[in-house]
């Protein structure tokens, strides 16, 4: 899927699985509740909060956001004000309708943020998503604060020559990306057991009987990356705006 109406027919068959939720929730440890659209579990959110030095009163986007759920969890444990964009609106509206936020159609590359107006950045498991890469890193660069915090969740290519790893993942170089594109305290580190994780899921996925649509979808993906699993690896990149 790369697409907005891709996404929007995704997100609309998720709303109607409660079991594929619960799953991720139970596999990925994530807190009652949460919806995610995504593969981050509870310790990298965990890590991931803590690295973006939010507080009452700051702005937090969360860029490609889903359905919200990590950026409302983020939100409520640190009193931040949350702004979340993505370009599909079936998830925007699904967002709007959880209490917490301010929820926009947007893109990787174009926001619609004024520049200086956010204080953190996060960006889950969808950097692959943006047509530039480098544009998408510089539009989080435009918007925060000085001093703002970016932290980034992906894979990258264990061998970025590899063809069989999908092209728009083996674009993605965030050692050398984040730099260029201005940031500096870069911090680029592998998180083998997030990956673990997601191994774990898609198992779980694929032992599921008589799938519904959001499901039958979960074990088509599950089957696709199970077949290259070892070809990527799992990223946490955190950086901050020069003062």
């Amino acid at each position: 899927m790369t697409s907005a109406e891709d996404f929007d027919r995704w997100y609309a068959d998720r709303t109607a699985s409660k079991r594929a939720d619960d799953l991720v929730r139970q596999v990925l440890g994530l807190p009652d509740g949460l919806e995610s659209t995504s593969l981050l579990g509870g310790a990298g959110l965990d890590e991931v909060a803590g690295s973006l030095g939010l507080a009452p009163g700051r702005v937090l986007l969360d860029l490609a956001c889903g359905r919200g759920g990590y950026g409302l969890e983020i939100a409520r444990r640190t009193g931040c004000r949350l702004v979340g964009v993505d370009f599909s609106r079936v998830a925007v509206e699904q967002a709007r309708s959880r209490s917490g936020g301010d929820f926009r159609v947007g893109t990787l590359t174009a926001t619609g943020l004024n520049a200086n107006s956010v204080d953190a950045v996060l960006v889950v498991d969808s950097l692959q998503f943006a047509e530039s890469k480098p544009d998408a890193l510089r539009e989080c660069l435009r918007v925060l604060r000085p001093g703002g915090r970016l932290a980034v969740t992906c894979w990258q290519a264990a061998d970025p020559g590899d063809e069989r790893v999908w092209g728009r993942i083996r674009e993605l170089d965030l050692e050398r990306q984040l730099p260029e594109a201005g940031f500096a305290d870069v911090e680029v580190a592998d998180r083998p057991a997030w990956r673990t994780d997601e191994r774990c899921l898609w198992e779980a996925a694929l032992a599921v009987e008589e799938p519904d649509p959001a499901m039958a979808s979960m074990q088509e993906e599950a089957r696709r990356v199970l077949a290259g699993f070892d070809r990527k690896r799992r990223v946490l990149a955190t950086a901050a705006k020069p003062r």
